[in-house]
């Protein structure tokens, strides 16, 4: 009898233990559910990219402290929930999220110390930027009902507003000296003049008027063209041009001569918060540029072996000269045919995607070029597809100058922005049913950058770089991509000036000059972000050289891609005890 109840004591401790695990798990679950929803309420233009359709009628003004104050909110209520939760009772990916939301818990609050709401757009991303793609229509705002049309006409009411926030804010960031580069400001002014055309018709913001679905009736028809119009010629076009206005006459001749964020007040602390937040390490911006230099070194000795193969008798920085403008590599005539050889090296590849991934997403899959309104200043990019499938992942490609076009890097290009680098890593982080949704819309850009430029060296694996042009573009964008970790510290840490970090550029790498100019600009408007793609590709490769060095015979190339890509974006120090674990496991 004694034994009985002993056993039956222990039945119900196990069962009590159980259902406290089982009821913490369900409990853990719906915090990660209301922090995603949450998420999304606070950046509805993310919700919309992320197919929550629901935010589609909602604009965040980002910039003013009304906002600031709900991420403040958003984050202390984050982070005392999370204290409640019992860490040992989760399962390995829960507590994935769990560091991954501290992590990112913490962050938001580091930035929210900082002036940095005084810079609100730049020439490279952000609401401007964004607002007009969706109004084109085939990008992640839907036009498929009249109520999506609806939605964006109230999108487009607040954006009228947003830019006069905009411009206040941008006045006391003038009294502060919290203002863009000169150079930046200039390339602004043009964006936003393209915004104003000469007859409504012809306005960006007019342009899914032109596309009605065929269901719509005429007096859908009739009832939205009117509404769009009224809009975008008594709000809209009024507020570019007292933008435009705005940038000529006070911005521009407030903004500063020095390059880098660390010319700012505070700058030099700001730009220390924007390395840890888009490497998702402790690296210091010494340490940082100093790897920076070993890396060029070391690429640079590559190129020097593909020079002697080609047969260039010339220095590398002459041989850098006549890559960038030898005719040969430019060989399109119209930009369809620049496409065209993208498909070609989709179809290359193929077949021997399989040998390297068991693992593949579902989400369909296109190469567009970039659209006319940002195709000058734009550089190629992904732009990941609806969770559902019924929107594909794109390749933009901007091809502002057919004639100059140069495709020596065209291969290792797709293998970054589109299969297996992007698109393989979005779509399937978005399909993966096992992750929270706040992780399967996420981005850390070291892991998601890092993933991208890993997959550049595997297209020998693939079927490319066959071509010693094509393989030298291989090195060329790595070098691109050590180059950065110079001169995004250079810029923003040593305080190089903009004409320095172009000078760098053009001794150590082959890209033209206007797209270095590009890139230099590029890095002066987003602070540290370029440093993500090296440092995340460097750890990605430690860590497969030390699987396959412990692991030997036993090692798979299938299983470590998929270990990678199975839990989605992660900070560095995650990901490395990931595939720590699978390492031991394997042994």
């Amino acid at each position: 009898m004694k034994i009985l109840q002993k056993v039956s004591a222990l039945l119900l401790f196990f069962t009590l233990i159980y259902c406290k695990n089982e009821n913490s798990t369900v409990e853990f679950s719906k915090l990660t559910q209301d922090y995603f929803n949450d998420k999304n309420k606070l950046y509805p233009l993310e919700a919309t990219v992320n197919g929550q359709n629901e935010y589609n009628n909602q604009l965040q003004f980002e910039m003013t402290d009304g906002y600031r104050k709900k991420q403040v909110a958003f984050y202390k209520k984050y982070s005392q929930q999370l204290q409640t939760v019992n860490y040992e009772s989760l399962s390995e990916e829960e507590k994935n999220s769990f560091d991954i939301m501290k992590w990112e818990i913490d962050r938001g609050n580091d930035l929210l110390k900082t002036s940095n709401n005084l810079l609100p757009i730049h020439q490279f991303w952000g609401t401007h930027l964004t607002m007009a793609q969706f109004a084109e229509g085939s990008s992640a705002q839907p036009f498929k009902t009249e109520k999506d049309y609806r939605d964006f006409l109230k999108r487009m009411e607040l954006y009228t507003v947003w830019l006069d926030s905009a411009q206040v804010y941008m006045k006391k960031g003038i009294t502060k000296g919290w203002v863009l580069p000169k150079a930046l400001t200039q390339k602004l002014i043009p964006q936003f003049e393209n915004f104003i055309s000469t007859t409504t018709e012809n306005n960006i913001f007019y342009t899914t008027i032109h596309k009605f679905p065929e269901n719509f009736t005429q007096a859908q028809k009739q009832t939205l063209t009117k509404d769009y119009t009224k809009v975008i010629e008594t709000k809209l076009v009024p507020q570019f041009h007292k933008m435009i206005t705005f940038l000529k006459t006070e911005y521009l001749p407030a903004s500063k001569t020095a390059s880098g964020i660390g010319a700012l007040p505070n700058g030099n602390k700001l730009y220390k918060v924007y390395i840890k937040q888009w490497t998702t390490t402790d690296l210091s911006p010494e340490e940082i540029h100093n790897l920076g230099l070993k890396e060029v070194a070391r690429i640079k000795a590559e190129m020097e072996k593909v020079k002697q193969q080609v047969g260039y008798k010339g220095s590398i920085v002459d041989f850098f000269n006549d890559v960038r403008n030898n005719p040969k590599l430019k060989p399109f005539t119209k930009p369809e045919q620049v496409i065209a050889n993208f498909e070609k090296i989709h179809a290359t590849i193929k077949p021997n995607v399989d040998k390297l991934f068991s693992l593949q997403p579902k989400t369909p899959f296109r190469i567009k070029r970039t659209e006319a309104f940002r195709e000058q200043t734009a550089s190629a990019e992904y732009v990941q597809g609806a969770a559902d499938g019924s929107r594909p992942g794109t390749f933009y490609v901007p091809i502002p100058d057919v004639k100059n076009y140069n495709f020596y890097g065209d291969e290792d290009l797709f293998l970054h922005e589109a299969i297996p680098g992007h698109h393989f890593q979005i779509a399937l982080q978005q399909e993966n049913k096992a992750l929270p949704d706040f992780r399967k819309f996420n981005w850390f850009g070291a892991y998601g950058e890092g993933w991208a430029l890993y997959t550049e060296s595997l297209g020998k694996e693939l079927g490319l770089y066959k071509d010693p042009y094509q393989y030298f573009g291989m090195l060329g964008n790595e070098m691109h991509r050590a180059i950065r970790l110079v001169v995004d510290t250079g810029i923003h840490y040593k305080g190089w000036t903009r004409e320095q970090a172009i000078q760098y550029s053009l001794e150590n790498e082959a890209e033209p000059q206007a797209s270095i100019v590009a890139e230099i600009e590029r890095y002066m408007a987003i602070p540290g972000q370029a440093l993500s793609y090296k440092i995340g590709q460097l750890k990605i490769l430690e860590l497969r050289q030390k699987a396959e060095k412990q692991l030997g015979k036993k090692f798979d190339i299938k299983k470590f891609h998929q270990i990678v890509l199975e839990s989605g974006v992660m900070p560095l120090a995650l990901l490395e005890k990931k595939v720590n674990n699978w390492i031991e496991k394997e042994q």
